[in-house]
């Protein structure tokens, strides 16, 4: 532990090592990656365990902590309120944004097996009455599979950033899949409220019109969003006093998975944290 490096504004995160080797890591956000960005390694994530060893800072420096941010992990919440009495507690939006498109994605590869199965019916059709299959395509010369596999990346991306066949694909989808047309269209609106700068309860608003859209949508896929903003709204909300993400903590892991990279793996990771510390501590 390097508590010296505790400043006002920190993030937790986990990261695996080496072979399901998985370490929290406490981050100085002003470190910006460099010196005086590490705070704390500690093997493991249960919370107890981590708990246990950052409470062996002084408790006046883990006061000094305004604000900690973190993923949707209900162990690494855990940890940071029993260590950091004073900090406010902020879920990092990409977390949340990924947690919805995970689920929009989920819908789009539904849509995609039920395009399979349909296929599937009409080869055995056309084996059935002795004639070659020929598969249905749309205006744009997809198959029904194919434009449901092309789909990602333009659920994904906000419209004004589609190519001109990207935005005739999109129009076949979701004038096919008018659900998967309004789940996006949610897509955009939560970008759009964390793109705005709002007040605090002006965001509150803005989020409980849309989890109330989301809900509307009564799509099993989307169970799990509406769970988990009950469970954490007031930590989602949280980002809309000062906007901090786990960015840091993100780009801190990119650069330990280069670092271990370039060792062609751990396979001594006190020797790999050795020097992690010496260059980020």
């Amino acid at each position: 532990m390097f508590e010296n490096n505790i400043g006002e504004s920190l993030s937790i995160d986990e990261t695996c090592l080496s072979s399901g080797e998985v370490y929290t890591f406490l981050t100085n956000k002003a470190g910006k990656g460099r010196k005086g960005t590490l705070v704390a390694v500690v093997k493991g994530t249960k919370a107890e365990d981590v708990i246990q060893i950052l409470k062996k800072i002084n408790l006046s420096k883990r006061k000094t902590v305004k604000e900690i941010t973190l993923d949707l992990s209900s162990s690494m919440m855990r940890i940071a309120r029993s260590v950091f009495p004073k900090a406010l507690i902020t879920n990092d939006r990409f977390h949340v944004q990924k947690l919805y498109y995970d689920a929009l994605d989920d819908m789009r590869i539904a849509y995609r097996w039920m395009a399979r199965d349909k296929e599937n019916e009409e080869i055995k059709e056309a084996k059935s009455k002795g004639k070659e299959y020929i598969p249905f395509r749309y205006s744009n010369g997809d198959t029904r599979k194919q434009l449901l596999a092309r789909a990602k990346f333009i659920l994904t991306k906000h419209k004004t950033r589609w190519t001109e066949a990207q935005k005739t694909r999109a129009q076949i989808i979701f004038e096919h899949y008018p659900t998967l047309k309004k789940a996006y269209e949610l897509a955009m609106k939560l970008t759009d409220i964390y793109n705005i700068k709002s007040i605090k309860d002006a965001a509150r608003l803005k989020l409980a019109k849309w989890f109330n859209e989301v809900e509307e949508l009564g799509v099993d896929n989307f169970y799990t969003v509406i769970d988990t903003f009950e469970n954490h709204y007031q930590t989602i909300l949280n980002f809309f006093v000062n906007r901090a993400t786990n960015a840091n903590a993100e780009s801190f892991n990119a650069k330990v998975k280069a670092f271990r990279a370039q060792f062609r793996g751990v396979t001594d990771i006190p020797f790999f944290l050795y020097r992690l510390m010496k260059l980020c501590a």
